[in-house]
């Protein structure tokens, strides 16, 4: 009778895989990663070839454009660089709060006001070293970029007001109280036609990189990417978010304090698009205006979906996309079309990239707990 019971529970002890079958279903858990948005990229470029043939424009003539403002050459190399550095900011403004399962997509707001805030602290400060200067000025953007996303996570941790709503509400507030300031009490009397904030001043000026021509900013966001990656995926932060994100009421029997979590990484994305403004104003424009909402904050939530909210994959994603908006130009000039056509585009791909999100874990091919039959599920 003993002997029966021990062999019944010897036979329900399930088989471990062999070390072929745990590759091949790594291999294909990372290959359902690649293939699915690259899925919803085809599927969108198909769509956007549909309308440009609508119009009676060639969808071969427009990638032929997009390579030669984008790639074919250094000027545009260098141009599509200097578009994608933004991004990198932008992207992580939506990558790290995305840990959480919050999808925060304010970074436009964020980009304003640490453009405006770096703008503001110079001048009073041109006796001052340029190092210094250059310091305060970024140390000034990152605390109103956190202050400004940081009250998004708050409202979310607190309040349970949702996350994607507020901070699209606050971008707008923030464009808004940026633009009056810049056209009212921080106005440079001297910008007639163009209002803007007085400029930093040269020696505050960031130069552009070495061998590259393109700003610092670059260097610092593909820096910020790798540090991101670091406190996602190789820190204890990293791992407690996750399981926030995964499940908050377990998170909160485990004692992970969840609404820290939730400020913390909301604040620290919008410290990230808020060196997005920095360098546009400290490396590109030298003043705050209103150019600086140029669209970079919602370009880069394409960016952050794009790339799975992976830092990693975020540069060569900025690059392709600093690239088709480098092109845009070129575009409306060679084919005749508006300026806008760039955007129906990118309306397209993260329409579907969103569709495709539910396409996961339902192919057999990329579903390891899927291969095996049901005679060896019911065994």
């Amino acid at each position: 009778m003993v002997a029966d019971t021990a062999a019944s529970r010897i036979a329900v002890v399930p088989r471990r895989p062999s070390a072929a079958v745990q590759v091949m279903a790594w291999l294909a858990r990372r290959t359902e990663a690649v293939a699915i948005p690259l899925g919803a990229v085809l599927v969108g470029l198909a769509l956007f070839s549909l309308f440009l043939l609508a119009l009676g424009k060639s969808p071969a003539a427009l990638v032929d454009l997009v390579w030669r403002g984008g790639f074919s050459s250094a000027f545009a190399l260098q141009n599509s660089l200097q578009r994608a550095a933004p991004l990198l900011f932008a992207a992580l403004c939506v990558a790290l709060p995305a840990r959480l399962g919050l999808v925060v997509i304010g970074g436009e707001g964020a980009i304003m006001l640490g453009g405006l805030a770096a703008a503001v602290v110079a001048p009073p400060l041109s006796a001052a070293p340029a190092p210094l200067v250059v310091g305060a000025m970024a140390l000034a953007a990152l605390l109103a970029g956190a202050v400004w996303i940081g009250a998004v996570g708050a409202l979310k941790a607190y309040r349970g007001v949702d996350a994607t709503i507020a901070s699209l509400l606050m971008s707008y507030i923030a464009i808004a109280i940026a633009n009056h300031l810049i056209e009212g009490p921080l106005r440079d009397p001297t910008s007639l036609n163009k209002p803007s904030t007085l400029p930093v001043g040269d020696a505050n000026m960031l130069g552009p990189m070495p061998g590259l021509g393109v700003h610092w900013g670059l260097g610092a966001g593909v820096l910020a990417c790798c540090l991101a990656w670091l406190l996602m995926e190789r820190t204890t932060l990293g791992f407690s978010a996750r399981i926030a994100g995964g499940n908050v009421r377990a998170a909160q029997i485990q004692g992970l304090p969840v609404r820290r979590l939730i400020v913390g990484f909301t604040a620290l994305g919008g410290a990230c698009a808020a060196l997005a403004g920095f360098f546009e104003v400290a490396a590109v424009q030298g003043n705050a205006n209103a150019t600086l909402a140029a669209g970079y904050g919602f370009t880069g939530i394409l960016v952050a979906f794009l790339a799975r909210h992976n830092p990693l994959a975020i540069p060569p994603v900025a690059l392709a996309l600093g690239g088709l908006e480098a092109s845009s130009g070129l575009i409306q000039r060679r084919m005749q079309l508006p300026d806008a056509t760039i955007l129906v585009l990118e309306g397209l791909l993260f329409l579907c990239l969103l569709v495709g999100e539910t396409a996961y874990g339902r192919f057999k091919i990329f579903s390891p707990h899927l291969w095996a039959s049901k005679k060896e599920a019911a065994a």
